[in-house]
C-alpha cells in the first residue's frame, strides 16, 4: 500500500464523508426529543424510544498522521453531560484498532487501516450507567467502512510470459492475452481502471489498450531470420491518466516454424566407394538435403529415381528422418561391374498448403559409387553337393568332382582338400588339383549311413583365401548281411508234451533295409531235415513255429536237444545263416509251467567225469602256488640286507650284474695297481687328463713286480685300504657283494702309458696333445679332434 496521500483523490472523497458524518450524528443533536407520553401511563406499557440512529462510518485508508484518526462521535439523549453515562465499544477491532472515549463517545482509529486487507469492520455500541453498569439503552450495531485510495499499482500475476506464434503470420494474429490485476476498489473512482500499452517490441507486436491482447503488427516475420522476440507490456490505472500507478511484464515470443523453405542438397555430385566383399546391408554412405526449417517440417524421404544401380543399392532414412542412408541391396562384383550411378531425390514429408507456392519442396542429386577390388576366396560352382553311393563301391571309386575358381581377375590356381574334422575316419580322399572326390576305405551303410564332408578350396598364391562347401554322401544299401534269429536261442519242451505241440516261435532280423521290406524264409538245416523229434513251420510272415513230432519225453533219456535252423532273406544276392536252437526237456505241471530242468548237456563226453575235472584244477592250482613261491624267494635273495638304511643313505652304491673276469679282476683289485711306478719317477710324462679313451681295460698287463714294490708312502695307502677292507668284511650290515669300483692305471706296456686322471693335480701346465700322433692308428680320430694330426703323414688304413 502506498503511504502518500494524493490530494486530488482525498479532496474528492472528503465531501461524501462529511455528509455521512452529518447524517450519523444522534438525533438529539439535530432535533428535539419526541414528546413523552402522559406521566400517568403504566411503566410496563410505556414504549422506550432509541436514543440514536446508527448508520455507517466512513474513514480513509492509509492515514499517516501522528495523532489517532478521528472517526465519529456517539451520544445518547440521556447523557446530561455530568459523566454519569459510560460508553463501551465491542466487535471487530474494538480496543486494538478502534478506541472510544467512554465519557464523550469519541471514536478513533489507533492503527493504519488498509482497505485491501479489510474493507469494513462491524462494531457494537452501548450506553451504561457508570455507577451501576446497567445498560440505559439496548445495544446497537454499526459498520465502519474503509474508504479506498489509489495506493496499489496494477500487477501481472503470471509474468513473465512465454508465447509462440507461427512465422509468416498475418497482421492482427493473436499471440497472448494478458490481464493485470489492481487491488484497489473497482467500484470507487478510477483507481482500478487499467489501460495497457507496449513499451518494447515494436513494430513487430502491439497490445490492445483495453483487453491486453498482444497481436502481430508486422507481416511475414521469418523464423529463419529471427526466431525470438522480447515484448514489454505496461498496465496503468486511473485510466492511464497522469498520476496513475503502473506495472510492467515481459512476454518472450518465439516464432513457430512452418514449412516455407524447400530442401536442397549441398552437393550436386557425391563420390562413394565400397569393397566388393561388403555383405548385403552394408552402408555405402549417407547424403543430406538440408532444410532451413526444423522439426517435422525438415523431415525428409529419399528415393532412387534413376541410375544403373537401382537394383543393386537402396536408400532409407535414418532415425532422425534427416539423412539418407545408401546400403547394398545385392552382392557386388568388381570384375563384372566396377561402378554404379544413382539419381537420388529428397523430398519433404510434411507440406503446408499455404506455402505450396514456395515449392517444389524436393531436390535431386547424383551419387557415384565405385566398387573396390578385393582378393576373394575361391567360388564353388554349387553351394552344396548331394551324392548317393552304394556301400559296395570299390576303393578308389570317384564319387564326385567338385569345381571352384578364383573370381578375381588374376584367376589364381585352386587347390582342394578335405577338412579333417568332417571325415575323422578318412573314408574319402580328394585329388588336390582336379577336385575328384574318391573313396579310400570300404563303406558300410549299417555302420555309417551318411557322410557329411567339408571340402576346402584354397588359392595357390594366397593361402589365406579359403572357401568351403558341404558334400552330403548317402550310402545306399546293399544286401550284404545275412539274417539271424533274435532273442535267446533257447527253448524247452515239457515231458508231457504231445506230438504237434508248439514249443517256440522264432523270428529273424537283418540290418539291411531293402526297399520292399524284409522277407525271411525258415527251414531246418539239411542235417536236421529228418529229425524225428521236432519240425519247423514257416508262417510266411517272417516268423516260424517249432513243433514237436512225438510225445513221451523223459529227462532220463535225453535232457538237451540242438536244432539247427536255416534262415534266408529275399533280396539279391541272397544271404543265409544257420542258428542253433537249444531245447531242454523240463518237468512241467498240468498247465505247462516249468518246474525243473536238468542243465547237464547231452553232448558231455563220457570219458571226462566231474571228478577228473576237479583233479585237473587242483593240480593247476598247486603248480601256480609253487611258481609264486619260487619267485618270492628269488626276490628276497637279491634284495640287499641293510641294517640301517638311514645311516647308509649317503652312500651311492652302483650295482652291476656283469660277470667277473676271474683272476684278472683279482689282480686288478690289488691296491698296488692304483699307482704307477713309472709315473712316480717320470712326473714330466705326457698324461691324458681331460677324458678317458674308449679302449678296453689294460689292467691285466700291469706287472706284479711293479705292484708289490714301492716306497713308504705307497705302503701307507696300501695299509689304509686293507684296514677299510677288513672293516667291511667284519661289518654285518655291509652288502654281501663287492661294490668297490677299481680305477687301475691302465696302459702298462702300451705306448699310451697311463690314461688315469688320478694324478692330474700334479701338473698345472697347459696340455699339449702332440703325443697323440705317437699312439698309433687307434688314436687317429682323437688326434683329428684336437687338431694335431700330421697332414703329411701317410694313410694308416
Amino acid at each position: 500500500m502506498g503511504d502518500q496521500l494524493h490530494f486530488p483523490a482525498v479532496a474528492s472523497a472528503l465531501l461524501p464523508v462529511a455528509l455521512c458524518i452529518l447524517a450519523l450524528l444522534p438525533h438529539g443533536l439535530l432535533g428535539k426529543r419526541a414528546e413523552e407520553e402522559s406521566a400517568g401511563s403504566s411503566a410496563l406499557l410505556q414504549r422506550v424510544k432509541r436514543g440514536w440512529v446508527w448508520n455507517q462510518f466512513f474513514v480513509l485508508e492509509e492515514y499517516t498522521g501522528l495523532e489517532p484518526l478521528y472517526i465519529g462521535k456517539l451520544h445518547s439523549d440521556m447523557d446530561k453531560g455530568d459523566g454519569s453515562i459510560k460508553y463501551i465499544l465491542t466487535g471487530e477491532g474494538a480496543g486494538t484498532t478502534f478506541t472510544i472515549d467512554d465519557s464523550t463517545g469519541d471514536i478513533h482509529a489507533i492503527q493504519r487501516l488498509d482497505r485491501e486487507v479489510k474493507a469494513q469492520y462491524a462494531l457494537r455500541a452501548q450506553a451504561l450507567n457508570r455507577l451501576t453498569d446497567r445498560p440505559l439503552e439496548p445495544e446497537s450495531e454499526f459498520i465502519v467502512k474503509i474508504q479506498d485510495i489509489n495506493d496499489n499499482e496494477p500487477r501481472f500475476l503470471d509474468g513473465p510470459y512465454q508465447a509462440s506464434v507461427p512465422e509468416m503470420s498475418n497482421i492482427g494474429t493473436s499471440v497472448i492475452q494478458l490481464t493485470a490485476t489492481d487491488a484497489d476498489d473497482p467500484t470507487y473512482g478510477n483507481s482500478a481502471r487499467v489501460v495497457y500499452s507496449i513499451l518494447e517490441g515494436q513494430p513487430y507486436f502491439s497490445v490492445d489498450a483495453k483487453t491486453g491482447m498482444v497481436r502481430v503488427s508486422l507481416a511475414d516475420m521469418d523464423r529463419e531470420t529471427r526466431e525470438n522476440y522480447t515484448v514489454v507490456i505496461q498496465a496503468k490505472d486511473m485510466g492511464g491518466q497522469l498520476g496513475g500507478l503502473a506495472g510492467t511484464t515481459t512476454v518472450n515470443i518465439t516464432l513457430g516454424d512452418v514449412n516455407d523453405n524447400p530442401p536442397m542438397f549441398d552437393q550436386r555430385l557425391y563420390q562413394m566407394s565400397i569393397p566388393e566383399s561388403a555383405p548385403v546391408g552394408s552402408v555405402v554412405g549417407r547424403i543430406w538435403a538440408k532444410d532451413r526449417d526444423i522439426g517435422v517440417n525438415a523431415e525428409m524421404k529419399y528415393s532412387i529415381i534413376d541410375g544403373d544401380g537401382r537394383d543393386t543399392f537402396e536408400i532409407s532414412t535414418d532415425p532422425t528422418n534427416l539423412f539418407g542412408i545408401i546400403t547394398v541391396k545385392r552382392p557386388l562384383n568388381f570384375e563384372s561391374k566396377p561402378s554404379y550411378t544413382l539419381k537420388v531425390e529428397g523430398a519433404n514429408t510434411k507440406l503446408d498448403p499455404a506455402f505450396r507456392h514456395r515449392g517444389p519442396f524436393k531436390d535431386v542429386t547424383i551419387v557415384h559409387v565405385s566398387v573396390e577390388d578385393v582378393d576373394e576366396p575361391p567360388l564353388f560352382d554349387s553351394t552344396t553337393y548331394y551324392i548317393e553311393l552304394s556301400e559296395d563301391a570299390e576303393i578308389g571309386t570317384v564319387v564326385k568332382t567338385v569345381s571352384a575358381r578364383d573370381p578375381d581377375a588374376a584367376n589364381n590356381t585352386v587347390r582342394y582338400s578335405i577338412e579333417r574334422s568332417s571325415d575323422p575316419d578318412k573314408f574319402f580322399y580328394i585329388e588336390i588339383t582336379s577336385g575328384s572326390l574318391m573313396t579310400v576305405r570300404s563303406l558300410d551303410r549299417e555302420e555309417i549311413g551318411w557322410h557329411n564332408i567339408t571340402i576346402l578350396a584354397m588359392e595357390m598364391n594366397n593361402p589365406t583365401q579359403i572357401s568351403s562347401v558341404s558334400v552330403a554322401v548317402r550310402v545306399l544299401d546293399v544286401n550284404d548281411n545275412p539274417p539271424s534269429l533274435t532273442h535267446y536261442l533257447e527253448g524247452y519242451v515239457c515231458e508231457n508234451a504231445k506230438a504237434g505241440q508248439l514249443i517256440q516261435t522264432v523270428t529273424a532280423v537283418d540290418p539291411d533295409e531293402p526297399l520292399g521290406g524284409q522277407h525271411f524264409y525258415y527251414s531246418l538245416a539239411p542235417e536236421a531235415a529228418n529229425n524225428p523229434n521236432f519240425t519247423l513251420r514257416d508262417n510266411q510272415d517272417n516268423t516260424a513255429w517249432i513243433l514237436t513230432r512225438r510225445g513221451g519225453w523223459a529227462q532220463q533219456d535225453q535232457t538237451v536237444f540242438y536244432l539247427p535252423i536255416f534262415v534266408s532273406d529275399g533280396e539279391q544276392p541272397v544271404q543265409t545263416s544257420t542258428s542253433t536252437l537249444t531245447i531242454r526237456v523240463c518237468s512241467c505241471d498240468h498247465e505247462g509251467n516249468v518246474m525243473s530242468c536238468n542243465a547237464e548237456a547231452y553232448s558231455l563226453p563220457a570219458s571226462l567225469s566231474r571228478g577228473a575235472l576237479i583233479a585237473i584244477l587242483a593240480c593247476i592250482f598247486v603248480l601256480l602256488v609253487m611258481i609264486l613261491l619260487m619267485l618270492s624267494l628269488r626276490t628276497h635273495r637279491k634284495k640287499p640286507y641293510l641294517c640301517d638304511e638311514e645311516e647308509n643313505v649317503h652312500e651311492n652304491i652302483v650295482r652291476y650284474d656283469d660277470e667277473g673276469g676271474g683272476e684278472e679282476d683279482t689282480e686288478a683289485f690289488d691296491i698296488a695297481a692304483m699307482w704307477n711306478p713309472r709315473e712316480a719317477h717320470h712326473h714330466l710324462g705326457k698324461m691324458r687328463q681331460d677324458m678317458v679313451p674308449e679302449i678296453e681295460s689294460l689292467s691285466r698287463y700291469v706287472p706284479q713286480a711293479c705292484v708289490m714294490g714301492g716306497g713308504s708312502g705307497d705302503s701307507n695307502v696300501h695299509g689304509y685300504v686293507l684296514a677299510k677292507l677288513l672293516d667291511a668284511d667284519m661289518d654285518p650290515c655291509a652288502p654281501p657283494y663287492d661294490s668297490l669300483q677299481t680305477y687301475a692305471y691302465e696302459g702298462e706296456g702300451s705306448v699310451a702309458e697311463s690314461l688315469s686322471s688320478l694324478q692330474s693335480g700334479t701338473s698345472n701346465t697347459d696340455h699339449e696333445y702332440d703325443y697323440l700322433n705317437d699312439w698309433g692308428p687307434r688314436f687317429k680320430k682323437l688326434a683329428e679332434m684336437y687338431g694335431v694330426l700330421e697332414t703329411n703323414a701317410p694313410p694308416m688304413w
